[in-house]
């Protein structure tokens, strides 16, 4: 992040520095700060605070077991697997380079067992085995979905795996007809339309109708360049345009299809000229017609981490591998550049980060995939075809509770709650932001300014202020009345006075009196 943006931050606080000092000071808790390098080195649980300084904070999730292909007992190790995915109690690794997939039942305890291995299909009129299958999907009709990548089709097989249909390189004059389909990623709404990232097709998604047809593309990103590079295109010759690189926009990763349809998009292709411009976003969210629509009122944009630094040989920003999306709208996005997991509320604030590069539980050498089943959470490392299970902490389940009884108009119980997330961290910003939202609605427009303006929310500060003055108006209306009547009848009587005593003096002088 460079020095202007953090100045421009020093600046957009400061109206609030006093006022927050102040009133920073009635509220009770503990605040533990420990240094960036320390944290990030050991992995702990951390956030960013408005200042954008590294903040400690309470896990919110907590490791509950690992899964190597011995732990599994499968007869032969995964290798190279690259996507995870989730369906009721069942969840599925692609176990690509043995052109399989593993499907693992969790019981009652929350562990997983080998339920079967899923190599081929029955029917259709090409190969029935996998060329390194990467993703897949399952309908709400039971209809699976397979991006069999190395054999350039999108399987549909029925729930007992019989062929249905595939769909194949989309139907675009615009694409290179040299071009191989690679269908990487995919995943299928409710009335059955693919939708999927191909290698080497940087136009969007490709979407297919239910009935196998290329409609088109959706979400492209913005082309990426600088304003140089664009003056000289404008100025070079034919030769010289074409030994230069081309203004595309960037590939997408992986995509995650939400409850309510929409789709998260991420992408690790992204360069820090990029991010700092605000010209590619590193996560998307994505409506039917393409429209980016994620929501960004959080402090810093939703990129992962606002220090890069070079250490263990990482170096530049966060590459997004993969999104998850809990039903509260909590997005969950996987940096596979330092092996670390970033939590966003709906507001695009960050809510936690952990993980980190290494060989213990919880640290990883190539995060890929991330998913979710309830509220607990998996991710897979590539390198290592390791699969790991997190489940919320204590603090992590206030913290989702308070965001559940927001969501459902609950706002007196939301703001209890956020309250006891404030006696486990005094310094969780959202604590304080989550307490004014609730007062906010609550229609207690004072007590939500005192609590937005402690952590320099300004938006929603705004917002009670404005209620809040209404309200004072509407309270005090007749004083109000009153006072302007008498602002303006007081120098009417007084130029009334006057005119009469000018009267009476000029009738004096004239003898008249």
């Amino acid at each position: 992040m460079t020095k202007n943006v953090k100045t421009a931050r020093a600046i957009k606080g400061a109206v609030f520095v006093m006022s927050g000092l102040i009133a920073a000071s009635t509220v009770i808790g503990a605040n533990t700060i420990t240094s960036e390098a320390a944290m990030h080195e050991h992995g702990y649980t951390y956030r960013y605070d408005y200042w954008e300084d590294v903040q400690d904070s309470p896990d919110v999730f907590a490791v509950t077991g690992s899964y190597t292909s011995s732990d599994l007992k499968l007869d032969v190790d995964m290798k190279n697997p690259t996507g995870l995915y989730t369906h009721g109690n069942n969840l599925y690794i692609m176990d690509t380079a043995n052109n399989r997939i593993i499907e693992l039942e969790r019981d009652d305890d929350k562990n997983f067992k080998v339920s079967r291995i899923i190599d081929s299909f029955k029917g259709g009129s090409g190969a029935n085995t996998f060329q390194n299958p990467t993703d897949m999907a399952i309908s709400e009709e039971g209809n699976w979905f397979i991006a069999d990548r190395d054999n350039a089709r999108i399987l549909k097989l029925d729930e007992n795996l019989n062929y249905i249909m595939e769909f194949g390189k989309p139907d675009d004059s615009a694409l290179d007809p040299g071009l191989v389909f690679q269908p990487s990623k995919i995943t299928v709404d409710t009335a059955e339309r693919v939708y999927c990232v191909a290698k080497g097709i940087n136009k969007g998604l490709c979407k297919y109708e239910a009935d196998g047809s290329f409609s088109g593309f959706v979400g492209a990103m913005p082309a990426s360049y600088n304003l140089w590079d664009y003056i000289w295109k404008k100025i070079a010759t034919q030769e010289q345009l074409a030994r230069m690189a081309a203004f595309v926009p960037t590939e997408y990763d992986n995509l995650y299809m939400d409850y309510e349809g929409f789709i998260y998009a991420v992408t690790g292709n992204v360069k820090e000229e990029d991010l700092d411009s605000g010209k590619v976003s590193a996560v998307r969210k994505l409506n039917l017609i393409g429209n980016d629509i994620l929501v960004r009122n959080g402090d810093y944009d939703n990129y992962g981490d606002l220090y890069w630094g070079d250490g263990g040989g990482h170096q530049g920003p966060s590459l997004f591998s993969d999104v998850t999306v809990f039903d509260n709208d909590i997005y969950v996005c996987l940096d596979k550049n330092r092996g670390r997991a970033f939590g966003y509320d709906d507001q695009g604030r960050l809510m936690f980060a952990f993980g980190g590069n290494g060989s213990e539980d919880g640290y990883y050498n190539w995060a890929i995939g991330i998913e979710h089943m309830g509220t607990d959470l998996y991710i897979l490392d590539q390198q290592t075809a390791t699969l790991t299970s997190y489940s919320l902490t204590e603090f992590g389940q206030l913290v989702f509770r308070a965001i559940d009884e927001f969501d459902h108009g609950d706002y007196n119980a939301a703001g209890a709650t956020w309250e006891e997330v404030m006696k486990l961290n005094g310094n969780y910003d959202l604590a304080y932001i989550g307490i004014g939202r609730s007062l906010l609605r609550q229609e207690r427009y004072k007590e939500a300014m005192e609590y937005f303006e402690i952590k320099y929310d300004a938006d929603n500060y705004s917002k009670a202020y404005k209620q809040y003055r209404k309200e004072w108006v509407e309270s005090h209306i007749g004083i109000i009345v009153f006072v302007i009547v008498i602002i303006f009848l007081v120098p009417l009587v007084m130029g009334k006075v006057k005119k009469i005593k000018w009267e009476i003096d000029k009738a004096e002088k004239a003898g008249e009196i």
